[in-house]
């Protein structure tokens, strides 16, 4: 039987404190916590490649909308994994939250790129779905099979 370890990790980038603002501020809103105007470039671009789907927002009003919608509940990140790269950051994680009282995950990876005033300029992101707990259940039998 094989045994999967979560790990919340909390790591930090080295980096103007600027940048650290920016990308603390959409980790913070990736956690269900809305309100910044630091994080966004008013001209910022979200690719989004989601289960089946495509997309692109464009303007940073317009992706904050888009993540108050993605992650409307309060989650904690796991499995938090962050990578600094020239002009930003690719980060990594498993985000887990109650929704209706079922727990759900959702895997993915940002690549963060940052303008001149250090705000998001362009988010590159994967997301592998939204899993609910029977579905997390059956992935978790299958790992321990």
């Amino acid at each position: 039987m094989t045994t999967t370890t979560t790990t919340t990790t909390t790591a930090t980038t080295t980096g103007t404190t600027d940048a650290t603002t920016a990308i603390h501020g959409f980790l913070a809103a990736v956690r269900g916590e809305h309100g910044t105007s630091l994080v966004w470039a008013d001209d910022a671009v979200l690719d989004a490649v989601v289960p089946n789907w495509r997309m692109t927002v464009r303007g940073g009003r317009s992706i904050e909308g888009q993540f108050r919608t993605w992650f409307c509940d309060p989650g904690t990140l796991e499995e938090l994994r962050r990578h600094p790269i020239p002009g930003g950051e690719v980060i990594e994680f498993t985000v887990t939250w109650l929704e209706d009282g079922v727990p759900h995950a959702a895997r993915q990876a940002h690549i963060l790129e940052l303008d001149a005033d250090r705000r998001i300029a362009r988010d590159r992101m994967w997301c592998g779905g939204r899993w609910p707990a029977s579905l997390l259940a059956d992935m978790a039998a299958v790992d321990d099979a």
